[in-house]
Order: structure tokens, then C-alpha cells, then sequence
């Protein structure tokens, strides 16, 4: 399966990306995760079902620091992305 996340409220300058990261190979996740020049962070996560259950709950609360507004969860095609491991992508 695969979910694309935007994730807004106070999500930068906390260590969020690198938090997400840590936490999607800790799930076995493989995707990316980046800054938004908005103030948000987009993620775009592949993998297991309950896995990906764990990494939205996670979302929602983030590292220490972070003040989560809301996740918006859609769903992603499947068949379009290939990814191996999880990337801290440059802003966009």
C-alpha cells in the first residue's frame, strides 16, 4: 500500500523529517519525506497496512517540539512508485 501525507502546524525547524525517517525504517516503510515551502511536510510512505497505521498515529503527534495541526492521508497509485529505503528529500 501506499499513503501520501501533508502534515501542517509547527513541523519545521523541530527535527520532524528526520524524526519521520527514523521512525518509517524503525516500520520498514520505504518513501520520503520533505519540507514544504508552505510551513508543511509532505511524506510519501509505501508499505505494509498496520505499518502505515503506525507511521499516520505517528504523524499525528511527531518528535518533541512539533505542535501538529492536522494530516491530510490520501491515497497514493501503488504502481507508480518503486522506491528502495527512505529519503529526506529537498524542500519543494
Amino acid at each position: 500500500m501506499t499513503k501520501h501525507l501533508k502534515i501542517t502546524g509547527l513541523v519545521q525547524g523541530v527535527g520532524y523529517r528526520f524524526s519521520f525517517q527514523r521512525e518509517a525504517l524503525s516500520l520498514h516503510l520505504s518513501g520520503w519525506v520533505r519540507n514544504c515551502r508552505d510551513g508543511s511536510v509532505e511524506a510519501l510512505v509505501i508499505g505494509e497496512a498496520q505499518a502505515l497505521e503506525r507511521i499516520i498515529a505517528w504523524a499525528r503527534r511527531g518528535p518533541p517540539g512539533a505542535a501538529v495541526r492536522e494530516v491530510f492521508v490520501s491515497e497514493a497509485d501503488d504502481g507508480a512508485v518503486q522506491l528502495q529505503g527512505f529519503e529526506i528529500l529537498p524542500t519543494q
